[in-house]
């Protein structure tokens, strides 16, 4: 399923709490703290990260359409080490993970979506962590613009760079061949 299936569940049944409007690099999670929070990217686009010896190591985007949270702060109800900033403005839409859990219990014919969804992400972070500890620079360009056609597009490439644990000169490299 995609996300946009459970993007027009949660508009048409009014499951979105609350609008956030982003600026420029405004924080929008910040690490050490619990966020149970299922994010909705309107407009914009985001970076999910962490700060290793003060550098950012960007682990996921979220942009126009895409659905974000602190996944791992979402299902344990801990603490993350995982930052979210906006890249560019943006306007995110915000509901908890207790109005979404009580919404499936009340419907639980919706719960295959969510299912469906979640074991995407965990499939897709399983891909990446494989491509980064035995792909080439060249082969993880290529998965992940196969992958995400639309990355290019709405995130600046230094920071897609460091997603893809390369330079920004090595990405321009690759690009061009």
């Amino acid at each position: 399923m995609k996300n946009v299936d459970l993007v027009e569940l949660f508009r048409s049944h009014d499951l979105f709490e609350k609008k956030i409007i982003l600026k420029r690099g405004e924080i929008l999670k910040h690490a050490h703290t619990v966020d149970t929070t299922i994010y909705f990217v309107e407009k914009g686009s985001l970076k999910i990260y962490i700060l290793d010896a003060d550098e950012e190591r960007i682990v996921r985007f979220g942009y126009q359409n895409n659905l974000i949270a602190s996944l791992d702060s979402f299902l344990s109800g801990n603490p993350s080490d995982f930052y979210i900033s906006a890249i560019k403005s943006s306007v995110v839409w915000s509901t908890s993970k207790a109005r979404f859990m009580e919404y499936l219990e009340n419907h639980p014919q919706y719960q295959k979506i969510w299912t469906a969804i979640l074991e995407d992400l965990v499939l897709q972070q399983i891909e990446r962590e494989k491509d980064l500890l035995t792909s080439s620079p060249k082969e993880r360009y290529e998965r992940v613009a196969k992958r995400s056609k639309n990355l290019f597009q709405e995130i600046p490439e230094k920071h897609i760079a460091n997603y893809l644990r390369m330079s920004p000169e090595t990405l321009s490299r690759l690009k061009k061949s």
